[in-house]
C-alpha cells in the first residue's frame, strides 16, 4: 500500500478536495439562517453536509486499500446488486417532491441512482475489455446498450428522468473505443428536428431536411454512401418531424412541456415553473464581476432560488463569487475532466480506460447539464452539480467513480 501511495494521481485529488471545499463553502452560504449554532450543526444542512464529506475521507481510504483488481473481478456482481437497489424502490422506497428514489434509513435518505452510476461504468468497462476488441459488431453493441438501458429504464417511471439521462453519458467510452459516429450524427439530428419542430411547422423542417440532405448528396465527393442510405436519413427524419406533436403533448408530463416552451421562448412563465430559472438569472447576473461576498448574496440570503442548496447550487456561487469566481469553479472542473481523460488515455488496460472515459463523461454531463439549466440555457432537470449540491449520495457517488479511477491508475503498472 505505501509504494501505491506514491503512484497516486495527487493532481486529481487536489481538485476533488479544492471542489468539495468550494461546494460546501456554497451549500453553507445558500442554506445559512438565524438558528444555525456552528459548522458541525447537524440540525442544519451544511451540518449534514459536513458530516457527509467527513465520512468520504474514510470512504476514500477504504476504496484505495482494495486491491484495483477487485473493481474488475466483481463488476458484474456490483452491477446486479445496483439494478436490485433501484428496483427495491417500487416496494420500499420514499416519495420526495413527486419522485420514489430514496430508501429512508433513520434521519438519513439513500439515493441508490447515484451508486448505480459506478455499477454501470464498471459493467461497461468489464464487458468491453472481456471481449478485447473495438466494439464493432452490431451483437457487441445492443450487449453494451443493454448494460447501459437497464439501469436507465429501471430509474425513468419512478420518474426520475434526470438521473435517467445521465445514462446517455457512457455513449463517450463506447465512441472511444470504436463505435460508430453515426449513431451521435443521428441522435444530434434527432435533437435538433425535435427542437426545430417545436419552433417551426414540420413541413418546414422536413423541406429543410431535404435540401440539407440533398446537399450532403452532392458536394460530399469522398466516401460518399449510397443513395439508399441518404434516404433512408431523410425518411427518418421526415418521419420524426411529423411525430414530434404528438411526443410532445401526450408523452411529455405538462411541467415538461412547459420547461420546454420557457426555453424556447414560447412562453413567459416567471411567477410559474419557469420561476427557478428566473430568479436563478437574476441572482448570477447581480454578482457582476466579483460578486457580493460570501454569505452576503441577497437573492441568497432571501430565499428566492427554491432547491438552492442543491441543483442550483451555482446561483449562490455566481452571486456570491461573481464572474471571476464562477470561472474559477468552471475551470477547476475542466482542469479535473481533462485530467481524467489524460489519465484514461495512458492506461495499459482496457478495462481502466474505458472507466476513465466513463467517468469523464458522467462528470462532463453532470457539469454542463446542471450549469446549463441554472443559467436558462437547458429545460430544469434534476441533474446536481458534483461535488457542490446538496446531498451524501450524491457525494459518495462521485467519491466512489473518482477514487475507484484514481485506485485503478496508481496500479496499472503493478497488476496489467
Amino acid at each position: 500500500m505505501s509504494k501505491t501511495i506514491s503512484q497516486f494521481d495527487w493532481l486529481s485529488i487536489l481538485l476533488y478536495f479544492l471542489l468539495v471545499l468550494i461546494g460546501w463553502l456554497n451549500i453553507y452560504s445558500a442554506s445559512l439562517d438565524d438558528a444555525a449554532t456552528s459548522f458541525f450543526d447537524l440540525d442544519q444542512i451544511y451540518g449534514k453536509q459536513l458530516l457527509w464529506i467527513i465520512l468520504s475521507v474514510f470512504l476514500i481510504v477504504f476504496l484505495l486499500s482494495l486491491e484495483a483488481k477487485f473493481y474488475e473481478r466483481f463488476a458484474s456482481i456490483i452491477y446486479v446488486g445496483a439494478l436490485f437497489s433501484v428496483l427495491g424502490l417500487f416496494f420500499f422506497g420514499k416519495t420526495i417532491n413527486g419522485a420514489t428514489s430514496w430508501y429512508a434509513i433513520g434521519g438519513f435518505t439513500i439515493q441508490p441512482s447515484e451508486f448505480a452510476k459506478v455499477a454501470t461504468a464498471l459493467a461497461l468497462s468489464k464487458f468491453i475489455s472481456d471481449i478485447q476488441t473495438n466494439i464493432k459488431n452490431l451483437g457487441d453493441q445492443f450487449k453494451a446498450f443493454i448494460i447501459i438501458a437497464l439501469p436507465a429504464l429501471i430509474i425513468l417511471p419512478q420518474p426520475d428522468a434526470g438521473s435517467a439521462m445521465v445514462y446517455a453519458a457512457f455513449f463517450f467510452p463506447l465512441y472511444r473505443e470504436g463505435l460508430s459516429g453515426v449513431y451521435l450524427i443521428a441522435a444530434g439530428l434527432g435533437i435538433l428536428v425535435f427542437v426545430l419542430t417545436l419552433l417551426f411547422n414540420p413541413i418546414w423542417v422536413s423541406a429543410g431536411a431535404v435540401v440539407l440532405v440533398l446537399l450532403f448528396y452532392f458536394f460530399r465527393k469522398k466516401k460518399r454512401p449510397g443513395g439508399i442510405a441518404y434516404f433512408s436519413i431523410l425518411l427518418v427524419a421526415i418521419a420524426l418531424s411529423f411525430s414530434v406533436n404528438y411526443i410532445f403533448e401526450n408523452i411529455f408530463e405538462q411541467r415538461h412541456r412547459d420547461r420546454f416552451n420557457i426555453v424556447l421562448g414560447k412562453e413567459v412563465d416567471n411567477r410559474g415553473i419557469g420561476y427557478n430559472t428566473n430568479q436563478s438569472e437574476i441572482a448570477i447576473g447581480s454578482g457582476s464581476w466579483f460578486g457580493k461576498g460570501w454569505t452576503e448574496g441577497t437573492q441568497t440570503k432571501g430565499n428566492f432560488v427554491p432547491e438552492q442548496h442543491t441543483d442550483y447550487i451555482f446561483s449562490t456561487v455566481g452571486e456570491e463569487w461573481g464572474f471571476i469566481g464562477s470561472s474559477v469553479v468552471v475551470i477547476l472542473f475542466v482542469l479535473l475532466m481533462l485530467r481524467i481523460l489524460h489519465l484514461a488515455e495512458r492506461q495499459k488496460s482496457q478495462f481502466n480506460r474505458v472507466y476513465g472515459y466513463s467517468i469523464a463523461g458522467i462528470f462532463f454531463l453532470h457539469f454542463f447539464v446542471n450549469i446549463g439549466m441554472v443559467i436558462g440555457i437547458f429545460p430544469t432537470v434534476g441533474i446536481p452539480l458534483p461535488f457542490f449540491s446538496y446531498g451524501g449520495s450524491g457525494l459518495w457517488g462521485f467519491t466512489i467513480l473518482l477514487f475507484i479511477f484514481i485506485k485503478l491508475d496508481a496500479e496499472r503498472m503493478s497488476f496489467w
